[in-house]
């Protein structure tokens, strides 16, 4: 009960955390063992996934509201509930007297006994549980499938009711995990050999080459395979970006908003280490975590330059990669923290700000170079009608086909972006285009 109940008090920190600064810190879970720090990443991520939810439960068995608890009590009920009602390995007694022992130790006793009323209250009617029942049929929605009313208001308008409703049940399920073996470090077959010893279950991706759809990404941490630059964990649809930019050996390459850096990394894996990959972002703190992963990989080709990609200079390369800062609404189910972090606002100050990083990034392509963007958002507005936005402005740069480097599945009919969606293709949501500079 002890490491349980530390797995628990340990996400409640981390949520409480989040609502008070919006930042998800699972440095809190330093002090577990692995697996323990694994369970707290799902803990947080799933409460996070079924949010609105699960305070519509807690309105409904508490006297006391949702809007007027503290977060201290709002995240142990969370928490509580979830184990209840979703973690069917834990049993009743165990989800209530640790929620219960939480609360004491962190709020006192009377919090404490607070927290069994209401726990008992649902225990006892989880049978017949009431189901949300708003006459406004958005906030209907944004409560049953825990996502924020603006969201959900965009993508009913856009996509229908029934595949939004599919999109917000696939970012509510545990998401897809991708690992890349890294060629500079070993052959695929060998990294197949290892995965096959470490009983890992795999299936070989149809889309591009190294790339491996697995359940897990916990064995690759444990046995160090990550950290020794055997593989990297990435998104398939993640890797569409620096395949299309299709970086030759010898090239100059800038990567531009780069950290974390499994891009860089991928595209020094497709140069062969030969030729140079400046890497550029504005967070000194992130390049030093890229700084290290470029040496545990072998990417021996790539320079760090920190810096706002709008001031730096660099000069001209022959290909640009500019994955641009976005509201990341296709990484939902591993991000479950984003649809809380993002509203109207920020969504056009991310327009805005990759308008602006979008024309720098431009003026760094030489003549006949190539320039790629990308983000992993599913709006319009920081994707195709970016693009359109910038065309009109530059006359320069055409948009290149991409039906040679990608399937057409992931295709617009004119086969000039990629765009992925979870509930569709069983990936991140990502979207790319390949401009060549002409005159």
């Amino acid at each position: 009960m002890e490491t349980e109940l530390s797995e628990r008090s340990v996400s409640v920190d981390i949520l409480i955390n989040f609502d008070e600064n919006q930042r998800i810190e699972f440095s809190y879970a330093d002090e577990l063992e692995t697996r323990e720090r694994a369970q707290v990443r799902e803990y947080v991520q799933n409460i996070l996934r079924k949010r609105s939810y699960l305070d519509f439960l807690i309105n409904e068995f508490s006297s006391v509201t949702i809007e007027e608890m503290k977060p201290g009590l709002k995240n142990i009920l969370r928490l509580a509930i979830y184990d209840l009602l979703f973690q069917d390995s834990t049993p009743d007694y165990a989800a209530i007297n640790e929620a219960v022992e939480i609360a004491k130790m962190k709020l006192g006793s009377k919090t404490g006994d607070l927290v069994n009323a209401i726990m008992r209250n649902l225990q006892r009617d989880r049978d017949k549980l009431p189901k949300p029942a708003f006459k406004d049929r958005n906030k209907l929605v944004a409560t049953t499938f825990s996502h924020p009313e603006w969201m959900v208001a965009r993508w009913r308008q856009r996509f229908g009711e029934r595949e939004a409703f599919q999109l917000m049940q696939a970012n509510n399920s545990r998401p897809n995990f991708y690992v890349r073996v890294n060629s500079l470090r070993t052959k695929p077959e060998n990294f197949e050999l290892r995965m096959e010893k470490m009983d890992v279950i795999f299936e070989t991706s149809e889309w591009l080459p190294y790339y491996y759809k697995v359940d897990s990404v916990q064995p690759f941490i444990e046995k160090g395979l990550l950290a020794k630059g055997i593989c990297q964990v990435q998104d398939v649809a993640a890797g569409f970006a620096p395949t299309i930019l299709d970086p030759q050996p010898g090239e100059k390459v800038f990567d531009l908003c780069a950290a974390p850096g499994t891009k860089s990394i991928m595209m020094a894996d497709l140069m062969q280490a030969e030729g140079d990959i400046t890497s550029v972002d504005i967070s000194n703190e992130r390049l030093q975590k890229l700084a290290e992963s470029a040496l545990n990989y072998g990417a021996e080709n790539i320079k760090i330059r920190g810096g706002d990609v709008r001031e730096v200079s660099l000069g001209l390369a022959d290909a640009v990669l500019l994955d641009a800062p976005c509201t990341g609404t296709g990484v939902l189910s591993k991000r479950a923290d984003l649809r809380w972090r993002r509203d109207q606002e920020g969504l056009d100050n991310a327009v805005a700000l990759q308008e602006e990083l979008l024309e720098e990034a431009a003026n760094m392509v030489k003549r006949g170079g190539r320039l790629v963007y990308s983000t992993c958002s599913l709006e319009p507005e920081e994707n195709m009608e970016q693009i359109e936005k910038f065309l009109e402005k530059y006359d320069n740069f055409e948009l290149e086909p991409l039906d040679i480097y990608l399937p057409e599945e992931v295709l617009s009919e004119d086969m000039l972006s990629y765009q992925t969606f979870p509930h569709k293709h069983g990936c991140d949501g990502h979207f790319g285009v390949l401009l060549k500079r002409v005159k």
